[in-house]
C-alpha cells in the first residue's frame, strides 16, 4: 500500500498595518510552527501591542481554510501555522522640528503580515 498525504492550505494577508515590522517579527517568532489554537491562546497573554493584530490574521487564515472546505469539519486544533511572515511596507516620512531651525526626520513604518495555515490528512490507497 502507498500512503498519500493530502494537505489543505489557506492564506491570510494584512497589509499596511501601522506597526514597525521589527516589533511584529518578535511576536511572529513566538507562534511560528505552532498549532492554531495554542498560538491564539498564547497571543492572548502576550503584552505587546501587535499581538492582537497577529492573532487576527491567524484567525482569518483558519477561517479561510474552513470556508474553502465547507464540506469537511475542520477544527482549530488540527491546523498548524505553516508560515508566518512580517514584511516591510511603505514608510511615512515626517519631520520633527529641532533647535536652531533644524529638522530631524521621523520614519513611521508599516508592515504586511502573511500567514499560511495547513491541515494534513493521511489517506491510504490501494496497491498498484
Amino acid at each position: 500500500m502507498e500512503e498519500v498525504i493530502k494537505t489543505y492550505e489557506a492564506k491570510a494577508v494584512q497589509r499596511y498595518l501601522r506597526r514597525a515590522p521589527r516589533k511584529l517579527r518578535l511576536i511572529a517568532d513566538l507562534v511560528r510552527g505552532m498549532r492554531v489554537d495554542m498560538a491564539i491562546e498564547k497571543l492572548k497573554h502576550v503584552s505587546k501591542g501587535g499581538a492582537l493584530e497577529v492573532s487576527k490574521v491567524i484567525r482569518s487564515a483558519s477561517a479561510n481554510l474552513q470556508n474553502k472546505n465547507e464540506d469537511e469539519a475542520i477544527e482549530l486544533s488540527d491546523l498548524v501555522i505553516k508560515t508566518i511572515m512580517v514584511d516591510e511596507g511603505p514608510t511615512l516620512k515626517r519631520i520633527q522640528p529641532a533647535p536652531q531651525g533644524r529638522a530631524h526626520p521621523i520614519r513611521k513604518r508599516m508592515s504586511h503580515i502573511t500567514v499560511v495555515v495547513e491541515k494534513k490528512d493521511e489517506l491510504e490507497t490501494s496497491e498498484e
